[in-house]
């Protein structure tokens, strides 16, 4: 146990051993402070310990994420000069900080179990989970850490998680960063106000959709796969979201533990529902207005955050009108959930060209193009054709991605393939099933699939691993 916390914190302070000293830091006060919630007495001074931790955790969150931000916006908004040194965000800080702010929150409510230091450091600093999450609760961690299994060999253990690994890996290094080449030069040349066609900006959006959803669903999988050789259970993250045929499913499917989080430490703290509608609505916006800020320090995060509260205002009273005044079955025929399906797919990928954009301007810029702001623009050789009929509408003939230097015909392939993995394709989730878990070890006692899967699928990464990569959630 002892071995892994060391190897776990060797692995965080590799990027930047200066930073050590918070994580070391957060997880001693944040302890010591679980201890003392843990232990009772008055209730006022356990609120005001509890006030205390939180606020720390939340204040040591906001210097390192949101002081530059914060004196940027005073200097433009009052003229002044304020210089505050760029702060160098430290890795994680979010989601450790989100995992012991709900520890402290548990041991008040006297809903803690256990309170073995180095099981807690273990907690805090498991390595496959510790960079870009899954948020996992303490509940479902600390037990585990105390059963001898983890630390013997097991086959199944080995071999489960090793396949779910690759699939990670795989869909990081093939698909993720492969589709990123469509997305950034789209998103470049919009903040510079670039002139962009209709499907060059459509197919940077969906790019960068595509992009995101594969970067972190594969961080996820790599975690779920690393720590499950260790025995190690982590939940999962990914429930394939783009599937969704309504937002509030979405979030159902979406960043699961952050939704999680979200909705047990914030939506019900702010109360919920139980304090009539307008409320309610109030409370899922604010929510999601402060899971914006969570991601990032920028108006374009805040913007997503608002947007995203409103898509589930406007979710949650489509629902009533249907369901109460409509008396529409709870049942969907096809054409209704295919309307469904994509309605809401629109809606998240309009929402993540202002959560990929770095100004508002720029995504506003992107957002018009994909509207027909710029026109359409078809290629050259339909002018014979269809010239006479589609000019009067405003339509032109100058090709379809004139403006970009990425090869978009190579692109619309890869958008297309990934869109309908993500889309119709089964998850990890039910990979990683009993009946799969079975079927896998199955066959690989009869015929090497398993090698021979995992042999092409590394083979592929590695040749792949000198291109450029992004890693996305490395920022929030």
């Amino acid at each position: 146990m002892s071995w892994l916390v060391l190897c776990s914190l060797f692995f965080y302070g590799w990027w930047n051993p200066s930073y050590l000293y918070l994580i070391l830091f957060s997880m001693i006060f944040n302890y010591a402070v679980g201890m003392m919630l843990g232990n009772g007495g008055l209730q006022r001074t356990r609120k005001y310990i509890l006030a205390i931790g939180v606020a720390i955790n939340l204040g040591l969150l906001g210097y390192y994420k949101y002081a530059n931000f914060f004196v940027k916006q005073v200097n433009e908004a009052f003229g002044s000069n304020y210089h505050l040194d760029t702060i160098i965000l430290p890795l994680a800080i979010s989601f450790f900080t989100f995992q012991q702010v709900a520890f402290l929150v548990d041991a008040y409510h006297h809903e803690t179990k256990e309170y073995n230091f180095l099981h807690y450091c273990l907690f805090v600093t498991f390595f496959p989970q510790l960079i870009a999450g899954p948020i996992v609760h303490h509940g479902e961690m600390l037990p585990q850490f105390s059963r001898e299994s983890i630390f013997k060999f097991n086959y199944k253990h080995i071999s489960v998680g090793l396949f779910i690994f690759t699939i990670g890996l795989f869909k990081k290094v093939i698909f993720a960063d492969h589709v990123s080449a469509y997305a950034t030069p789209v998103f470049s040349a919009a903040e510079i106000h670039a002139s962009l066609t209709f499907f060059e900006a459509w197919g940077g959006a969906l790019a960068y959709t595509l992009q995101l959803y594969f970067d972190f669903s594969g961080y996820s999988d790599m975690a779920i796969g690393i720590a499950y050789m260790f025995g190690i259970k982590i939940p999962i993250n990914f429930n394939s979201p783009y599937k969704s045929a309504n937002i509030i499913e979405f979030w159902r499917r979406w960043h699961i533990t952050l939704s999680r989080f979200l909705r047990d430490y914030l939506y019900f703290a702010l109360g919920g529902n139980r304090k009539g509608k307008f409320r309610r609505y109030m409370n899922l916006f604010l929510t999601m207005f402060l899971g914006g800020i969570w991601h990032g320090a920028g108006w374009t995060f805040i913007l997503w955050g608002m947007l995203h509260g409103i898509y589930l205002i406007i979710n949650h009273i489509w629902r009533k009108i249907r369901f109460e005044i409509l008396k529409c079955s709870k049942e969907t025929g096809l054409f209704e959930t295919i309307t469904a399906r994509t309605i809401t797919l629109l809606a998240v990928i309009i929402g993540w060209v202002y959560f990929r954009a770095e100004t508002v301007s720029g995504a506003n810029h992107l957002v018009v193009t994909m509207f027909g702001g710029n026109g359409i623009s078809l290629p050259t050789g339909l002018r014979s054709v269809f010239g006479d009929k589609l000019e009067g509408l405003g339509i032109v003939f100058k090709g379809m991605f004139g403006g970009s230097s990425a090869n978009f015909g190579e692109g619309m392939v890869w958008i297309a393939f990934l869109s309908i993995i993500a889309i119709a394709a089964p998850n990890s989730q039910q990979f990683i099933s009993p009946a799969y878990q079975k079927t896998i070890l199955r066959i690989n006692r009869k015929i090497p699939v398993f090698g021979i899967f995992l042999g092409t699928a590394l083979y592929y990464i590695f040749i792949n691993l000198g291109s450029k990569a992004e890693f996305l959630y490395f920022n929030f």
